[in-house]
């Protein structure tokens, strides 16, 4: 059985750093489009980001391929490159500390079990409309926190 296509672009803002913040995600699958948004009073940039994506896969009701459109490098690398080595390190980084934001990754690293998923990079701010609209939805959800 072929499993769904999602696609999924995300983002995340902060007004300071750390702030009031934000996330937004477009979800994308079989011709329908989905848009998510919420934020937090006190946060980071980081944290935010990692809510986009989580928020999106959390959205999905049945194992999907997921493609995730990110501008963040800390969430792309955080999966593909680092998130192995911290639970095997025991949370702790190559440097022997804690791993930051480590409850956001323990909830990405259990959705991300579920699906089958592949993080691409973007450059935010560049004109992909995607990630435009994604950047304005967690913008705009500053407002609301």
């Amino acid at each position: 059985m072929t499993k769904l296509i999602v696609e999924i672009y995300t983002d995340g803002a902060c007004s300071g750093n750390p702030g009031p913040g934000g996330w937004g995600a477009v979800l994308r699958w079989n011709g329908h489009e989905k848009e998510l948004s919420g934020g937090e009073p006190d946060t980071t940039n980081n944290r935010m980001e990692m809510m986009a994506a989580i928020k999106g896969l959390e959205e999905l009701k049945k194992p999907s391929r997921v493609e995730i459109y990110t501008d963040s490098k800390y969430l792309q690398d955080g999966v593909m490159k680092w998130l192995a080595g911290w639970k095997a390190k025991g949370w702790k980084t190559a440097a022997k500390k804690p791993v930051k934001n480590k409850d956001l990754w323990l909830e990405l690293d259990e959705l991300l079990k579920k699906h089958d998923v592949t993080f691409h990079w973007v450059k935010g701010h560049d004109g992909h409309p995607e990630n435009e609209r994604a950047d304005a939805l967690a913008t705009g959800a500053i407002r609301f926190v």
